[in-house]
């Protein structure tokens, strides 16, 4: 049985670049309105790895969200997302996505669940890495994908989330915004608000219109830091909202 694609705002974890511990980060953007999270970390050993994993599933059970893992290793879940690399073919587990940059690696995809589509604009994260496709280029690349399609690369924005739905994208990856900022809980609800009212405005054709009044009070995330791994002291994310999936 395989599970529903990613969509909505999609967050990708980097620990190096988080405001603070980056279970504090994910537990803010969850209380903000993401529910699908992609686990990096690459780096780190996979007894950490699959501690670290542990944690954010525990965060992401409370609201019924769901955490994919960067790499074939699902690392005790039952979802990951694989480079466009490889392996091929795909692993036979229950939600498995593919990061694609052109028409090319779109037309190898076979059993896979979705696609990430990159890099849309320019993105700290990967200085220099493109050139990027823009609304118009992801646009054509949806076109032609055969799966649900997310868009990743230099997402930061309300303006850009509508952008990308305005082209088809079923969702948006995002990493620096969230990872850095200030208030992720804030943050995440500004993107999932835009997606939600890009995706009503698309199903009936009304006028774009981004607006990001009437936000929620936010939810304060200073405290210890903690380490990248650590689950004491977790957050617990909000009920939740409207918007949310």
């Amino acid at each position: 049985m395989t599970g529903s694609a990613p969509s909505g705002v999609v967050l990708l974890t980097d620990r190096l670049v988080a405001s603070a511990g980056l279970d504090r980060v994910v537990a803010a953007a969850v209380a903000g309105g993401v529910r699908w999270v992609v686990l990096r970390e690459k780096d780190l050993p996979r007894t950490e790895r699959a501690a670290l994993a542990a944690d954010l599933r525990a965060i992401l059970a409370d609201v019924g969200g769901t955490l994919v893992v960067a790499g074939p290793d699902p690392l005790g879940g039952d979802a990951v997302h694989l480079p466009a690399a490889g392996p091929y073919p795909p692993p036979p587990h229950r939600l498995v996505g593919r990061s694609c940059h052109n028409e090319t690696e779109l037309h190898r995809l076979t059993t896979e669940h979705y696609a990430t589509i990159s890099p849309i604009w320019p993105t700290r994260t990967k200085p220099g890495y493109g050139p990027p496709l823009e609304a118009a280029g992801l646009r054509k690349l949806i076109e032609s994908s055969p799966l649900p399609v997310l868009a990743l690369g230099g997402v930061e924005t309300p303006e850009q989330v509508t952008a990308c739905v305005q082209a088809g994208a079923a969702g948006v990856a995002v990493l620096g915004a969230l990872m850095r900022a200030e208030d992720p809980t804030e943050t995440a609800h500004q993107l999932t608000s835009a997606f939600a009212k890009a995706v009503t405005r698309e199903s009936c054709n009304c006028p774009a219109q981004v607006s990001t009044s009437g936000l929620r009070p936010t939810v304060p995330t200073q405290g210890s830091s903690l380490t990248a791994r650590s689950g004491h002291g977790r957050p617990q994310p909000q009920s939740a909202t409207k918007e949310e999936r």
